[in-house]
């Protein structure tokens, strides 16, 4: 795939999640009426660290990102754009192609994950009962994140659902995303989601 790259600090974009952005600089505006004039596909990458001195260049991203398509796309009168990604593949970065467009283009391969080798549903079970445990001590709705953790899905959908919508750590979340073994995925998540049910009893203890 040839794939228009935004790359952002922070943000790690996972397979079978939703991801809302605001688009205002110049390039990345281009990027967007670009994409949605043609396949609506985009990768969003991870910055690396130290990226602030050539931000406005090409700074180094993460070779692992993620790919999707703009669901909803809204040009907004100052030219800005309010846009709402579909995740849909993990994505090596194999090179950046030559362009003359404002933004950085580069060619990616699609990743496929390895599904878990038995029985995923013990830790699917420490997954959901500290997702349950969390909410409430939050006091968060019960059911905030039903669909996340909703049954009949594969285990890697509800492990990058939940890294997505519980997980802080920001390298954690570009880590898992690089994870392709999905048991491997799941037992990092139950962990996180354990160590930060901890730390959230500690400050109140």
């Amino acid at each position: 795939m040839i794939l228009p790259l935004f790359p952002l600090p922070d943000v790690t974009f996972f397979p079978h999640t939703l991801l809302p952005l605001h688009v205002f600089e110049a390039r990345y505006r281009a990027m967007v009426a670009d994409a949605l004039a043609r396949d609506r596909r985009l990768c969003v990458v991870k910055l690396q660290a130290g990226y602030e001195a050539t931000y406005a260049g090409k700074p180094p991203v993460h070779s692992i990102a993620g790919a999707g398509e703009i669901v909803s796309g809204e040009r907004l009168p100052s030219g800005r754009f309010n846009i709402l990604v579909k995740g849909e593949w993990r994505v090596r970065l194999v090179d950046e192609i030559p362009s003359d467009t404002l933004y950085r283009l580069a060619r990616a391969e699609q990743l496929v994950e390895t599904p878990p080798p038995g029985d995923a549903a013990p830790v699917l079970a420490r997954i959901k009962g500290s997702c349950a445990e969390l909410l409430d001590a939050l006091g968060r709705p019960a059911d905030l994140l039903d669909t996340a953790l909703a049954g009949g899905q594969p285990p890697g959908v509800i492990a990058d659902r939940i890294a997505a919508a519980v997980l802080p750590d920001t390298t954690l979340r570009q880590e898992l995303l690089e994870t392709l073994e999905v048991q491997t995925r799941l037992e990092r998540v139950a962990t996180a989601l354990e160590a930060l049910l901890r730390e959230l009893k500690g400050r109140r203890g």
